[in-house]
């Protein structure tokens, strides 16, 4: 698919100016901790961050004691998040075909990285994230609010790129986690006077 190989090519171009843009991101960004911090209070077991980038929030999981783990279709991203922080383990791989057992994680993470899939096939990945998810495991998604699609041309550092940025409505996201499975649990609004606010989801997949 276009969307997916021009999405790896633009985060190479712009690994190490994202990675400098978000280092020290967190400290600055206090309901963002504590989704986090919730994240990892609930799952018990190990953990993936789909959509990890530098592994920052990768990192930030493991510091809380979670066994956490990052994917990105990235390779400029995750060989910088495997120099970075060599203690953890990164992978390439997609959302929309992620290479993991089903049943094999408690959690799942995917903070702003659902924002670069195309609607129709986010199912396809909310169905990977139930698939991979154990009975009663979490799922935690950060995305941009909004309407429409916007195409990202210069990034991080001034790096040429060539990303669509999907925005979407919490009723929207909420539809299609239910239809994945899932019961959605709370929603938070983050910055919600702003044009283009942000918003993190919180379902979990039955204990079946």
């Amino acid at each position: 698919m276009t969307w997916l190989a021009d999405t790896a090519t633009s985060y190479d171009t712009v690994a190490a100016s994202y990675a400098d843009f978000v280092s020290n991101a967190l400290e600055k960004q206090p309901y963002m901790r504590a989704a986090l911090a919730l994240f990892a209070a609930e799952v018990d077991g190990p953990a993936v961050d789909v959509g990890c980038g530098p592994g920052h929030f990768t990192a930030h999981l493991a510091s809380l004691g979670v066994d956490a783990w990052g994917i990105d279709l990235s390779p400029g991203m995750v060989d910088l998040a495997r120099r970075t922080h060599p203690e953890l383990r990164f992978e390439v791989g997609s959302m929309t075909d992620l290479p993991l057992p089903d049943a094999s994680v408690a959690g799942v993470l995917a903070f702003w990285s659902l924002i670069h899939v195309p609607d129709d096939a986010v199912p396809a990945a909310l169905g990977h994230f139930h698939r991979v998810l154990r009975p009663g495991g979490l799922l935690v998604i950060g995305y941009h609010v909004g309407a429409g699609t916007r195409l990202k041309t210069q990034g991080y550092g001034g790096h040429p790129m060539k990303v669509s940025v999907h925005l979407r409505q919490p009723w929207w996201l909420a539809r299609r986690v239910r239809e994945a499975g899932f019961t959605v649990e709370a929603e938070w609004a983050l910055d919600p006077e702003n044009p283009v606010s942000q918003a993190i989801l919180f379902a979990r997949r039955g204990r079946e």
